[in-house]
């Protein structure tokens, strides 16, 4: 089979529609999408039976709604298509209602407080924008989850009401400037970060298994040092995982397009082609719960951790987002005319304003216990939210704030929708890796994600505060009596107001962090810090005035984020102490044993002993320390687990067990670099990074 016929040939997708629906039914179906109205059951009804036909003609038998609740991963309850007969055999259906609706248990889900442990009903309803699909030999219906008052528990129900939100403001606006628009779409390209690494090494790291990422490790000799893995020749087994991978999501119509090595030994990259927010953000939980079965059949362990080893490059997932009007013209391209540029610059000022408001929203969006390790680490964008739009734009908007002619080319005065705009190309300036949030010609990359984060959270913010943008100057141009004089005001006061978040130099600089601060911009560094701000007065408003979160919703999405860092803290600390008291502890005291034994040989053989004396009295002593803070750790631990998984609690993990934790770490290593490899209890760094040939 070539790419083209198995591409999508595991999704009931827009061309098997058209060809199994009648034709009046299709046309209903698309019209319903397009307008955002609910099927009739009689429509659902005809659509679900054609979905079940192509189904069992693959060999399917069993039908889930398939969700994403707020677990960081999918859920998905199997029920067969079987129905007794009358003459007590079965038949096999599939109906309109349990197309658009389904029951799943919602009482063991993440709810933060909307829901009690006894409350057990919750709903799944159907998202018939993004194609149902056959996985693992079962028909998967894509659905939004709910509980039974209506809260939202999942990270599809924002999106799919900030895309709502996002369109209403964005058709406003653009028509306002007299471009007739009928829908504005929000089309993300996600880029995966990943580890593979030898499945039996894996298997013999505690750490690994309970955490996702290695608590305890000396360096290497070699690590990432000579850059000589980035882009490199890709070994035969990683060959071979990557082209299943390809195979597997093109048959799921996920857009799975470039993929290389990255910069640390056994760090590979997944890009995928642009399609609709909603879609991408199913396809990237696809593309991720697939990296790890296929890792698995060929003998090696996927890590999506955003730090799985100190010292070397952490993993991100780098958020490609633009903007698409009537499926055709993306307004992130700067046009080839004054009156195009003078609508581009209106949409980056609101671009600019929003992320500077919400600097606290994007930073929580990103948050979690594992990608606090990797922001600001050399290897990420850091903790402070900023935008690179390069140079050339930087200077435009600049002589626009303050009403002079931009003349790095040629002299040309800046006049909105006036002859004499200059144009510019969309590879204008150079790209910056080091921006939280970097302009690269005709789209923003959000780089702050962690690897193994959904992309919902972070679009649900991007959304919803450009639609808040929008709103405001479409208030403002619809009171206007020369709407060019406004947009040209709006650029100028975004730039003298909000012009502090773009900032187009080197952002991992410990000047960039003095800077920032000078300029009263947010430095969030860990979870503990940010998290607080998700409720706030402004943060409430601007979700329930678009109606993407209710302040019941937020404040339930702020007591996850906090139960899921105090656990996540809690599960490494306690790992760690079990490593370190039954594994590391006896490895290393029966080192020192053989090697005292060795010591009394060879005195009574007049032997000097010097050099093996003074390793044991290091490792004596790294020992002693290694048992004193292990102690110190599993105390700091239970301290924390009566606090609760809660602010409080989460503020003792961030102040004391994780400093503990390190001081652990920071001995147990040191005992690695001194002890046999012989008696070490689990493979070490070099083992597992350079394991995978």
């Amino acid at each position: 089979m070539n790419v083209t016929e198995m591409f999508s040939d595991l999704v009931f997708d827009d061309k098997k529609m058209a060809e199994r629906l009648p034709p009046s039914v299709y046309q209903q179906f698309q019209q319903c999408c397009k307008e955002g109205r609910p099927l009739t059951l009689e429509t659902a009804n005809v659509i679900a039976n054609a979905m079940k036909d192509w189904a069992t003609e693959k060999g399917v038998t069993h039908f889930t709604h398939w969700f994403q609740p707020m677990t960081g991963i999918t859920a998905e309850k199997h029920d067969s298509f079987i129905s007794r007969s009358s003459d007590g055999g079965i038949t096999m259906e599939f109906g309109g209602k349990n197309l658009i609706k389904g029951e799943p248990d919602a009482s063991s889900f993440p709810s933060g407080g909307l829901r009690a442990t006894f409350e057990a009903r919750g709903y799944t309803a159907w998202d018939p924008t993004s194609y149902a699909f056959i996985k693992d030999g079962v028909l998967c219906i894509p659905t939004a989850f709910c509980s039974y008052n209506g809260d939202a528990l999942d990270n599809k129900t924002p999106l799919l009401r900030s895309m709502e939100a996002l369109n209403k403001q964005a058709v406003r606006l653009l028509r306002l400037l007299g471009r007739q628009t009928q829908s504005v779409s929000v089309e993300v390209g996600p880029e995966q970060e990943y580890f593979l690494i030898d499945k039996k090494m894996c298997e013999k790291r505690k750490d690994i298994l309970y955490t996702g990422r290695t608590l305890f490790g000396a360096k290497p000799p070699k690590g990432q040092q000579l850059d000589d893995h980035y882009f490199g020749p890709l070994k035969p087994r990683v060959v071979a995982f990557m082209k299943e991978l390809d195979e597997e999501l093109w048959k799921l119509g996920v857009f799975a397009k470039t993929k290389h090595n990255e910069v640390a030994p056994s760090q590979h990259e997944l890009a995928s082609i642009y399609t609709t927010v909603n879609i991408a953000s199913d396809n990237n939980q696809l593309t991720m719960e697939l990296m790890k079965k296929i890792a698995s059949r060929h003998g090696m362990t996927c890590l999506l951790h955003e730090k799985p080893f100190e010292g070397v490059n952490g993993s991100g997932k780098h958020n490609n987002w633009s903007l698409t009007a009537d499926g055709k013209y993306n307004l992130f391209d700067p046009g080839k005319s004054p009156e195009e540029s003078a609508q581009f610059l209106l949409i980056l000022s609101a671009v600019i304003s929003a992320v500077d408001k919400h600097q606290d929203l994007l930073r929580i969006s990103v948050t979690s216990a594992g990608n606090d390790h990797r922001l600001g680490a050399n290897e990420a964008p850091p903790a402070i939210v900023s935008m690179f739009l390069g140079e050339e734009l930087t200077g435009i908007l600049q002589a626009v704030a303050e009403d002079r002619t931009y003349s790095k080319r040629a002299g040309c005065a800046v006049e909105i929708g006036v002859k004499g705009l200059p144009t510019f190309p969309m590879d204008s300036t150079d790209r910056n890796r080091t921006s939280p949030m970097a302009f690269t010609g005709n789209k923003f990359e959000f780089r702050m994600l962690g690897s193994a984060s959904s992309i919902a959270g972070t679009n649900v913010v991007l959304n919803t505060a450009l639609a808040d943008e929008f709103d405001l100057i479409c208030n403002r141009l619809e009171q206007s009596e020369d709407i060019n004089a406004t947009i040209k005001q709006i650029i100028k006061e975004t730039m003298q107001i909000h012009g502090r978040i773009v900032f187009n130099g080197n952002n991992y600089s410990a000047e960039w962090i003095q800077e920032a601060q000078k300029r009263g911009l947010l430095n969030l560094p860990s979870t503990m810090d940010c998290l607080p701000l998700y409720t706030s007065e402004k943060n409430i408003r601007l979700f329930t005035k678009h109606k993407v979160l209710t302040e019941r919703e937020l404040r339930s999405r702020q007591e996850i984020l906090t139960e899921n860092y105090c656990k996540c803290i809690s599960i490494e600390a306690m790992t760690m102490t079990e490593m370190a008291f039954k594994d590391i502890i006896p490895a290393v005291t029966r080192y020192i044993k053989d090697l005292s034994q060795t010591i009394a040989c060879q005195r009574q053989l007049n032997i000097d002993t010097n050099h093996l004396t003074k390793l044991v009295k290091t490792l004596s002593e790294l020992l002693d320390r290694a048992c004193e803070k292990a102690e110190t750790l599993s105390s700091k631990t239970e301290q924390a687990a009566r606090y609760g998984e809660n602010n409080e609690g989460g503020m003792f993990c961030k102040n004391e067990v994780i400093p503990a934790m390190k001081q652990l770490r920071e001995v147990c290593d040191k005992l690695e670099t001194v002890t046999s490899s012989q008696y070490w209890p689990f493979p070490s760094y070099g083992d597992l990074l350079f394991s995978v040939n």
